[in-house]
């Protein structure tokens, strides 16, 4: 019997995952472990019994070794979709060494990126394969550049990544504070074959703020983002020479208002005292800012979720200069989908023994990129999430001539 636990499963993007994965029919079972157990048994119930596939539903507290470990016994797979991952993903990956369990996540910030690398040593002694960062960037990013550096170009010398998203539903605190922390922390980029800081917010990181055209989106700034993709393609691409990451999110007006909060100073985590009371700035600017998101959302006319990843690659083919740009968009759905899709094919890859390296890898190292992509299109297709008209690739020539190619997967 085989079975995955979904870490996280009534988050937004675990939820996705979850329904994904009885979509795909890859395990017997499919497990949905949050701390919030009523949240669980109520994902678990609306996804019910499909195909054979057993759903169950799971208390876990990620931030207690003994319930994790009583919550991966017996697992095949972990999908961690448990966020933020500056504080969950180095134990939950820990936790999974310690169970021999294969393990995904959805990683998408650098520290514990790096920090989780670092336990390719132990993954390797435990047997357990561990792919990092397998959703929307990074994750099918990723798996793009992958497709150009084996089918496309004869060497891959740089890499764009870009991205938008807003509209959805609702967010949540962790998610505003993980993108706060993306606006006040270091973010690398590789340009000329070495690594660069910036911050967004400075006139280091405002130096690479570009315009952008997004499939069924718009015309957005997007400015440097400190996704990891930076760091593990110069590492498992071999030649690359550049590596840049740039997102935002939409409306503008809810992006700049939290800006503006960073560039004040009211996010900082040390109390305040006003009146009897200590105030954490953090936390009232993280009320302030999503108290104000229906007003500006209604004031731009976003009436729901949309998104679009665009890729970037350029290199040689034949000695000629050769550039293929990938856009997945959405106009219907926002993050969860976008994220929690290709998390859950990376698990069910796994779990088929699609992927078979040991240790801690990125997408780029280890997944297939005809496979993860016909996959994915699939239960988008099944899920309601996508169509034929979701995904555009083009190529360029080194005379600008554009040519929209085919779809092979």
């Amino acid at each position: 019997m085989s079975k995955v636990v979904v870490l996280g499963g009534s988050g937004g993007i675990g939820s996705v995952a979850t329904r994904a994965l009885v979509a795909l029919e890859a395990f017997d079972e499919v497990v949905v472990a949050d701390l919030r157990a009523d949240e669980a048994a109520r994902v678990a119930a609306s996804v019910g019994r499909d195909g054979g596939v057993r759903v169950s539903a799971l208390a876990v507290d990620a931030t207690s070794e003994a319930s994790l470990a009583q919550a991966l016994a017996g697992a095949t797979v972990a999908l961690n979709c448990v966020g933020p991952f500056y504080r969950f993903g180095p134990p939950v990956l820990a936790a999974a060494l310690r169970a021999r369990v294969d393990y995904v996540d959805v990683c998408d910030d650098l520290a514990p990126t790096r920090q989780m690398l670092e336990l390719d040593g132990a993954a390797r002694e435990a047997g357990v394969s561990a792919l990092l960062g397998m959703g929307n960037s990074p994750g099918l990013a990723n798996v793009f550049v992958r497709l150009c550096k084996d089918l496309l170009l004869d060497a891959v010398l740089e890499v764009d990544i870009l991205h938008i998203h807003g509209g959805e539903p609702e967010e949540g605190p962790a998610v505003v504070k993980h993108r706060i922390h993306a606006m006040v922390n270091d973010i690398p980029l590789f340009l000329d074959g070495k690594f660069v800081t910036v911050r967004q917010l400075e006139p280091s990181g405002r130096a690479h703020v570009v315009e952008s055209d997004f499939r069924h989106v718009g015309r957005y700034p997007v400015y440097p983002y400190p996704h990891p993709e930076t760091i593990t393609l110069p590492r498992f691409i071999p030649g690359l020479r550049r590596a840049t990451n740039l997102g935002v999110i939409f409306p503008l007006s809810y992006f700049e208002l939290t800006q503006e909060m960073v560039r004040v100073g009211a996010c900082v985590e040390t109390p305040l005292r006003v009146g009897d009371a200590e105030v954490v700035p953090l936390d009232f600017s993280v009320a302030h800012i999503l108290g104000r998101r229906p007003e500006l959302l209604r004031a731009a006319g976003v009436t729901g979720p949309a998104g679009c990843l665009k890729v970037v690659v350029s290199g040689q083919k034949a000695g000629k200069r050769q550039s293929y740009v990938f856009q997945l968009s959405s106009t219907s759905v926002g993050a969860g989908e976008g994220t929690g899709i290709p998390a859950a094919v990376g698990a069910a890859m796994m779990g088929r023994g699609k992927i078979t390296a040991k240790g801690v890898f990125p997408p780029e190292a280890a997944v297939d990129p005809i496979e993860m992509m016909s996959l994915a299109l699939s239960v988008s297709k099944k899920l309601g999430a996508g169509s034929s008209d979701s995904v555009l690739v083009e190529s360029i020539d080194e005379a600008g001539a554009k040519k929209t190619l085919p779809l092979a997967f």
